[in-house]
Parts: structure tokens; C-alpha cells; sequence
């Protein structure tokens, strides 16, 4: 007979929920958004070829395509104006920003300031995600800075409506 311990915990853990791996729509023209003002900071051309070289991806028709719309042409109109505002909580140059960093940067800046649909924590989320998928190790944690920096500018009412007072 065997003496041994059994070193598992004899309690039953109910196993952590899985989570839907499936992307909403949303989620997905983020992603597309991103891969467009990538592509469109590699080789800036024309939005309507940016635009017509993601729409051939596969799964493309499975997002949202009027939001990836608004962010993919609202982020190339308004660029200057989302580097302004996003240039006031960076601690390097624009240019010294990764083509990832600087897109989902502006993808986060511009749901704040024109998407009043997105609560401003899931527009920071949203970009904290897209840097964590397709940007560089930490990128994330620079994102989630400066957003939510930028959130108190952009969005004042509903920022100090959720965060605590601090006395």
C-alpha cells in the first residue's frame, strides 16, 4: 500500500470559465484599423488603396466596417490633431514612437475624442489589447500611459464621474 500524500488540494476547484476566443466586430475593425495606418506610415499613398489592400483580407467581412471606417480614414484626417493632444503625455519624440505605438496611439486618441459611443476605460483597453497583440514587448504599459493621461483631456466629465476624488 501506498503511504504517500496526494499533494493536490482535496477541494474541487470549479475550472476558470473559457473565455469566447471569437472577436466582436468591433474588435476586429479596430485590428484592421491598425493594420491600415501601419500599412499607410510604411508607405503613405492614397487612403482609398490602404483601404481597398485591408478590405482584401480574410475575415475582413466579419468586423465592423463602418467603425474601421471612422478610424482608419478619422486617423489619417485628423493625425496632426491626434499628435497634439497625444504629444503632451509622451516622453520621447513622435518620431522615435514604433509604426505600431503610433497607430494604436492614435486609434485610442481618436475613440476618445470622436467614438462618445465606447466608454473611455474600453477605448483604453481596446488599445492596451491591440498593443499587446501586434506591438513590442511593454508597449502596452506605454499605451495604457499615456491614454489614460489623455482620457481626463478629452473625455473630463466621464473620467471624473468613475475615478475617485482624491482629497
Amino acid at each position: 500500500m501506498n503511504d504517500r500524500v496526494d499533494p493536490t488540494p482535496q477541494t474541487t476547484r470549479k475550472s476558470a470559465p473559457v473565455r469566447d476566443r471569437t472577436k466582436s466586430a468591433r474588435r476586429r475593425a479596430r485590428e484592421f484599423a491598425l493594420q491600415g495606418l501601419y500599412e499607410w506610415q510604411i508607405n503613405p499613398r492614397e487612403v482609398s488603396s490602404v483601404e481597398a489592400n485591408i478590405r482584401e483580407l480574410e475575415e475582413f467581412a466579419k468586423c465592423d466596417r463602418m467603425h474601421f471606417d471612422a478610424l482608419l480614414k478619422g486617423c489619417i484626417e485628423l493625425r496632426e490633431t491626434l499628435d497634439t493632444h497625444l504629444l503632451k503625455f509622451l516622453d520621447r519624440p513622435l518620431e522615435e514612437l514604433s509604426p505600431v505605438e503610433h497607430a494604436v496611439l492614435w486609434v485610442g486618441a481618436y475613440e476618445l475624442a470622436h467614438c462618445l459611443d465606447v466608454p473611455y476605460k474600453v477605448a483604453i483597453n481596446e488599445a492596451v489589447e491591440l498593443a499587446k497583440s501586434f506591438g513590442g514587448t511593454d508597449g502596452h504599459k506605454y499605451v495604457n500611459g499615456v491614454l489614460d493621461h489623455l482620457a481626463p483631456v478629452l473625455r473630463p466629465d466621464e473620467v471624473k464621474a468613475t475615478r475617485p476624488q482624491r482629497g
